[in-house]
């Protein structure tokens, strides 16, 4: 049984920050959006500029950035253990003893 290699090992440092960059993003642009639609009286600029922010999010957080794989996880080696691995048919039915 051979394993490929992962090429985007998981990394939940990364997937932290991938998280909070998007969550602030988001937040720095609804803030932004709101007070100009507030101010232009228009909603549409509110949307705009929430969406816009929600692309920007996006393209920063959605590919696997180099940044977001510094601390892959140490997985350990896959070890043989020498024995063949019993098909479910061939074990035998447990009893359950009755009290």
């Amino acid at each position: 049984l051979k394993l490929k290699k992962n090429l985007f090992p998981q990394d939940y440092k990364g997937q932290k920050l991938a998280e909070q960059i998007f969550q602030g993003i988001i937040l720095v642009s609804a803030i932004i959006g709101f007070i100009y639609g507030y101010i232009t009286e228009q909603f549409g600029w509110t949307v705009y500029i929430v969406m816009a922010g929600f692309a920007l999010s996006c393209l920063l957080t959605l590919p696997p950035w180099p940044m977001y794989r510094r601390n892959p996880l140490k997985w350990l080696p896959v070890q043989d253990s020498g024995t063949e691995e019993k098909k479910p048919g061939d074990r035998k039915p447990k009893r359950h003893s009755k009290s």
